[in-house]
């Protein structure tokens, strides 16, 4: 029997809706399982506790679960791998920071491409570096340090964390900036560097501000500045570096959530709002302001932009320091 052409019109379009409707609806429901946010710190951090605070609020609203998953070492290379080569569908988000531009400039060859590899979707939060002292140093105030360190070329010593951390380069940083001649001093972790600060075996200290506010407020160390745009929200009364005179000496620490590339745009989106929305509940901006965090979202543009921009500072850095790249 011969059907006319509009009726086998019909019956194909039919038959395709058919076949391509399952395919359409699964590739359109987000999310469809639990989420997992791939941390490259070991649990208890700022950066894991970060994460887990957002988490439950973003699982909450995805009425899914969202996991952390912690894989310290490598400088965040194992965990940034496992996401960027995981099915790009949004289930699967890698805990970037300010340490993943450093991660990009400072080795000769990643597994991955750090920019081309990810999107990134929004930041979580920022938080600040400072520069801390004894209180019974020589110098009472930043400019007061500058003076000192002028005055005493090759004798003034920063101390920080591990050769190639945010902090060591913050200090590099400190130093060409301000235009310094100084000896840095790397510890094995921010327990030592207190310590030396403690005992007056370096001058200064460069560190995030969060693990090292108990120790300003009870009085055993003194904050002169902190490197970032605008003053901390707990320590107002502590000029920016800028505000002392060293413009260029601009190194806040961040977080940020980023998915695989080639994840949908709509499902970027999608996270993107609900991670935003996460970041602006009242509650959870409470726990990240008692862990001294700036809560702040993002647009994927913006993040995109600022993992950009840092890779470039830090690989300035790294050159101008002659730190060798692993």
């Amino acid at each position: 029997m011969n059907l006319p052409r509009r009726s086998l019109l019909g019956a194909a379009i039919s038959i395709g809706a058919v076949l391509a409707g399952p395919a359409q609806a699964q590739q359109a429901v987000f999310p469809s399982k639990g989420l997992r946010i791939v941390v490259p710190f070991a649990a208890g951090g700022v950066g894991d506790l970060t994460a887990r605070i957002v988490a439950a609020r973003l699982g909450e609203r995805l009425g899914q679960p969202v996991v952390i998953e912690n894989r310290p070492g490598a400088g965040g290379v194992v965990a940034a791998e496992s996401v960027a080569r995981a099915e790009p569908d949004g289930h699967s988000l890698f805990l970037m920071s300010n340490g993943t531009a450093v991660t990009a400039s400072l080795f000769k060859s990643l597994p991955f491409d750090t920019v081309k590899d990810f999107t990134p979707v929004s930041t979580l939060g920022f938080f600040d570096i400072a520069v801390v002292a004894h209180p019974e140093a020589p110098f009472k105030t930043f400019a007061e340090l500058l003076a000192y360190a002028k005055a005493n070329p090759g004798r003034l010593n920063i101390g920080s964390i591990n050769i190639g951390s945010t902090q060591h380069l913050a200090a590099e940083l400190f130093k060409s900036s301000a235009d310094i001649d100084g000896q840095i001093v790397p510890f094995n972790g921010t327990p030592n560097l207190i310590g030396a600060l403690r005992g007056r075996q370096v001058d200064v200290g460069v560190e995030i501000l969060a693990p090292v506010l108990a120790q300003i407020r009870g009085g055993a160390l003194k904050a002169l500045a902190v490197a970032s745009e605008k003053r901390s929200t707990v320590l107002p009364d502590v000029p920016t570096a800028a505000e002392a005179g060293v413009g260029g000496f601009l190194a806040s620490s961040w977080n940020a959530l980023a998915v695989p590339a080639k994840t949908p745009r709509a499902v970027v989106d999608r996270l993107q709002r609900e991670i935003a929305a996460s970041v602006a509940d009242a509650e959870v901006q409470k726990k990240l302001r008692e862990l001294n965090i700036d809560p702040r979202s993002s647009t994927p543009e913006q993040t995109q932009a600022l993992l950009v921009g840092d890779i470039q500072r830090w690989s300035r850095v790294i050159e101008r320091a002659g730190i060798q790249k692993q």
